[in-house]
This record gives structure tokens, sequence and C-alpha cells, in this order.
């Protein structure tokens, strides 16, 4: 169990425990194409095989992360108004004081993901005390898709958002005020002038360093502000590129593994990396690449596949 100088449970930021969904009807989701600019559009006689794929890619992926001694809580979606089912970091979160929070979603087909099956599992298996339930904001018309609109920084209390449809100040700072996070709100944007859509494509904070995209962060005050928070909660920043961005380099995760920690990636990310970005990572972290192609075209990759479970397991009797 790794253990910073202070004594603090490494496993706070980079957890042991993920819940995963394999869904059987996958397709990139049509309703999420109008602000995904990593999201490609397939013709609907393609649907058939493209699930099958990425059905298969779960799979593997469950695996992996088993055979690497991470506990894997596997969910299937036999469903076909959920296209986006993989990617349940959306609509919850868990919190290591026992708090799990359930997200208004800005497409209506996303809200058909939550699953009362996945929060009475967590229940059971871990110690859950509070149900903080924001979904009624869709409402008002206001937004935040959990880890995807967030990064969280669970060691330090500080929460990095991009502003987006995804991601609305309001609810931002409601969750941050729940839960006494210092938020980090800024705009993000690629060369083309479209906002980024979820915080999570293009950044990534881990135990003891942070891959991001500061180029993309078009306020320079803004941009400063997030260098200066990580450099001061202690992370080695290891800037990503825009084109690394929509490779998905800034989509992983890091997780404790049975011999340490491990920053999961797609194959697509891990290819995208410079040789000095991998040996800034590997004193850290073992990095483990996996292929989820097909799924990466609805516009994420493996880090939106994975809701880390940071809760605390149930005591044994």
């Amino acid at each position: 169990m790794f253990t910073n100088s202070n004594g603090m449970n490494k496993l706070m930021q980079a957890p042991n425990s993920v819940i995963m969904v394999r869904p059987h009807h996958f397709h990139p989701n049509p309703m999420t194409a109008q602000d995904n600019g990593f999201q490609h559009n397939v013709d609907n006689s393609h649907h058939a095989a493209i699930a099958k794929a990425a059905y298969a890619e779960v799979t593997k992926a469950a695996t992996t992360l088993e055979n690497l001694g991470i506990t894997v809580h596997l969910f299937e979606d036999e469903g076909k108004d959920t296209p986006d089912s993989v990617f349940p970091n959306n609509w919850f979160s868990t919190h290591s004081d026992g708090r799990i929070v359930t997200y208004p979603m800005f497409i209506p087909n996303r809200r058909n993901e939550r699953r009362d099956d996945i929060i009475a599992l967590l229940k059971n298996k871990y110690q859950v005390h509070k149900i903080i339930d924001y979904s009624d904001m869709e409402n008002d018309n206001i937004y935040l898709e959990g880890t995807g609109a967030m990064v969280l920084d669970h060691e330090h209390q500080i929460a990095y958002a991009v502003r987006s449809n995804r991601a609305n100040a309001t609810a931002f700072h409601r969750f941050c005020s729940d839960f006494s996070y210092q938020p980090i709100l800024f705009d993000a944007q690629d060369k083309n002038g479209t906002a980024v859509y979820h915080t999570n494509v293009m950044m990534c904070i881990a135990s003891d360093y942070a891959l991001v995209a500061l180029d993309m962060i078009t306020n320079k005050e803004e941009r400063n502000k997030l260098r200066q928070s990580l450099e001061q909660s202690g992370k080695e920043i290891i800037a990503l590129s825009e084109e690394q961005i929509f490779q998905f380099a800034g989509n992983t995760i890091e997780l404790t593994g049975a011999n340490g920690r491990n920053l999961i990636l797609s194959q697509t990310s891990y290819e995208a990396l410079h040789d000095d970005q991998v040996n800034l990572i590997t004193p850290h972290a073992q990095l483990q690449p996996i292929d989820v192609t097909t799924i990466e075209m609805a516009g994420g990759s493996i880090r939106c596949m994975i809701a880390a479970v940071h809760l605390k397991p149930q005591l044994m009797a």
C-alpha cells in the first residue's frame, strides 16, 4: 500500500476497485455529437459489428484490470436506448467519506444510464453513508456530468472543470461547496475554437503527477492558476499537446493493483505519448495500455469507461 510522507493512504487518488459496464448494443450516440468533437459518426449498417467489437473490448479491458489485481465490478447493459452506457463515470461518483453522487446529464438519452443495481452493489460491498442526487437540476437545464465534467484531486480536495454544456458553473460550485473542494473553473478549446466537452479528455490527476494540455486553456490567467494549483499540490506537470489530446492521451486514470500503481490508458493514447513523457511517468506508475479503438469512436476512451470506487470496503463480521 502506498503512503506519502504524512502516511496518507495513496489509494485516495489511485483506488483499487472500479465499476465498468459492458454494453451489448454500443454505437456512437448521435445525440452527443453536437458538442463532442472527439466523436466519429458511423453508418447505421455498421452498428452490429461495432457493438460486437465494443463488447469484446470491454471484456478484455476488465480482464486486464483484474489481472493487475484491481477489483472490477462488471455490469451488463442489454438495453438499446443507452448507447453510451459504457461510460458510467459520468452519472455517478464515489467518495472516501462514504458519499455517492448522482449527476444531471446533458443528453436526454444518457439519463437512462442511471442504475439502481449499481448503487445497490456499492451499498452492499462498501461503506456508504449518504446518496446525494443532483439529477433534478436537469429540470432547470443545469448539468454536471460527474468525473467526465470534473477532474478531482481527492487528496488535496481540488476540483478542476472546463466550462461546457456538460459542466454548469452553478452545479460545479454546489458540488465543491457540498464536498469542501476548491473549485478551479476554466475555458478550454481546440485550435478551431470548439470548446472541450469534458475535462477528463484534456487532463488526468494522478498521485504524483498530472497530464494536462495547458495550451488549450484560452485565458492566460486561468492557465496560470491551474498550473500553480498543480504545482502547489505537488504534482509534476506532464504537458500534452492538442494533437495528443485528440488521441486521448489525457483520458487516462491511475489505479492501484497488486504490484503498485498503474496508469491505465488506451493503446491509442500510449502510442501518442513521447518517450520523454513516458520517462516522467514510469518512476511513479506502470503504463498499462488497453486497446479500446472501437469505443473511442464514441468520443471517449478508457478513463471514461472506468468509474473509480473511492469508498471504504464493508467491515468484515
